[in-house]
């Protein structure tokens, strides 16, 4: 009784979950299972089919993307309350992408036939995993439009921007390291050149690296 009052309180917490009816997310919570990342373990692996919804309740996990010669591309960063594994379970295909975990992630893993039945006995939840879908669509456009009509300034200070959240004065800051490395998988570009484009944003006023060592962007800046 213990482990299903348990999950049941980490469904409520959940946004995708929060349209359940109470018999709808007690009988859920007995089929989801919590389970704990470490730093760099796999959540889904590109290329393999997923047999559950994963559920990031803590933590943050990396979309990555390899191709036929080991290039890799960061795809996206998610965070508590988003949810891994729904393309794979709706279509049955294989993962277009990886997902691991960046840090300590703690997830609720929720199976197939728990999923499929959460879907046609919950129209406003199918609707926020087809919301979600469609969040992600319009996402991989924006960054199609980057890498067709952008150079690397554009696309390093689009990047930036999207990492960036107001501080208490109305700034755009980021407050945790964004590695060059990182920056490249994300932007199609050299560590080199993404690094001569950095020091060249903070000429320019772009970037400003402060004393904590958080940067601020100037969202107002003609680099764009």
């Amino acid at each position: 009784m213990p482990t299903i009052v348990s999950n049941l309180e980490l469904l409520r917490r959940v946004p995708l979950f929060s349209t359940l009816t109470q018999a709808q997310a007690e009988a859920i919570s007995s089929s989801v299972i919590k389970s704990r990342l470490k730093r760099g373990e796999s959540i889904v692996e590109q290329g393999k089919k997923s047999n559950s919804l994963s559920i990031i309740l803590t933590g943050r996990a990396r979309v990555m993307a390899t191709d036929a010669r080991g290039r890799e591309v960061i795809l996206a960063t998610l965070h508590p309350g988003d949810y891994i594994g729904e393309m794979s379970l709706i279509d049955n295909e294989p993962h277009s992408a990886a997902v691991y975990a960046e840090i300590q992630t703690d997830v609720l893993v929720l199976g197939r036939a728990a999923f499929a039945k959460c879907m046609s006995e919950n129209s406003s939840m199918a609707y926020a995993v087809m919301k979600g879908l469609v969040k992600r669509l319009r996402h991989a456009n924006s960054n199609i439009e980057s890498l067709a009509l952008m150079d690397v300034y554009g696309r390093v200070a689009k990047a930036l921007l999207e990492f960036s959240v107001p501080d208490a004065s109305g700034n755009a800051v980021i407050r945790g390291k964004v590695s060059r490395q990182d920056l490249a998988k994300m932007v199609g570009a050299s560590r080199e050149m993404v690094s001569r484009v950095m020091k060249d944003l903070e000429d320019r006023g772009f970037i400003e690296i402060r004393a904590d060592g958080s940067m601020s962007v100037n969202a107002h800046s003609n680099v764009l």
